[in-house]
């Protein structure tokens, strides 16, 4: 997502002429080259899989709605199998048009991983719950602290569900290094993600995370708390960002990997 205006093969192409082993991948652009075909591109290149985003969107009261959601999430559990990659990111989804209940909405989210985690395990995959800022609690997710993603996670074995670390998202919450040693010793860290916090946020602020090195998160701190809770998994980049999408893919990747290097390593 980070270089989203690359096509699937030039961003293939551009990790290999850059050195970057790992890549995360989206299923919009996936599903667009194909599942297999995307799947033998990244395979061909030696390149892994990282994670698979994005499932998740299970608040619905609806019964059809809700149906279709398990129906989709199953879709995308496949896809990250077929992809090789052992970890879905999951973003749970917001409040239901007309509903206040946010502990409602997080049990919806339980009982349908009651559903899918013995399908993702059969599979070879973790689902991997992202806790997202809090201002995306009515809309997007409704699950906005490590505590509520592990609280949720800890209801079915490890290797079927996990939790995301994303900075962006986690950043401003000071029980996150009680919380990540939870997670830790649990084995449920699935992926780390990393995108800096800018100010002012940029209008519509989905696409407002900053490049590593613009903002107010110390990403060399919080690479530190992660992986002395035991993770050694691959460390994400993920950067929704207008500035970035219209300037030249390779450009971009290339000095994301720079920043990397000199601010998180």
């Amino acid at each position: 997502m980070t270089v989203k205006q690359l096509t699937l093969p030039e961003l293939v192409a551009a990790c290999g002429e850059l050195g970057v082993g790992n890549v995360g991948l989206w299923r919009e652009p996936v599903q667009e080259y194909g599942v297999q075909s995307a799947a033998k591109l990244v395979r061909e290149a030696g390149l892994n899989v990282s994670t698979l985003c994005r499932g998740g969107f299970l608040t619905a009261i609806d019964a059809d709605e809700r149906k279709a959601a398990l129906d989709d999430n199953r879709r995308a559990i496949d896809e990250a199998a077929a992809l090789d990659t052992g970890v879905l990111v999951l973003v749970s989804g917001g409040l239901p048009a007309g509903s206040y209940d946010l502990p409602g909405a997080r049990e919806r989210i339980a009982d349908a991983l009651a559903e899918l985690a013995p399908y993702a395990g059969e599979r070879g995959v973790q689902l991997a719950i992202e806790p997202l800022h809090p201002m995306y609690a009515a809309d997007r997710c409704v699950v906005s602290t490590l505590t509520q993603a592990l609280d949720i996670a800890e209801r079915f074995p490890a290797s079927q569900v996990g939790v995301v670390v994303d900075t962006y998202h986690l950043w401003w919450d000071d029980q996150v290094p009680v919380q990540l040693e939870r997670a830790g010793r649990g084995g449920r860290i699935a992926t780390f993600q990393l995108a800096d916090w800018i100010t002012p946020l940029p209008e519509g602020v989905l696409n407002g995370r900053g490049q590593i090195g613009d903002g107010a998160i110390d990403m060399r701190h919080w690479r530190g708390l992660v992986e002395a809770q035991g993770y050694a998994g691959p460390i994400e980049v993920e950067l929704f960002n207008e500035g970035l999408w219209a300037r030249d893919g390779m450009e971009v990747l290339a000095e994301t990997a720079d920043r990397y290097r000199t601010l998180v390593l």
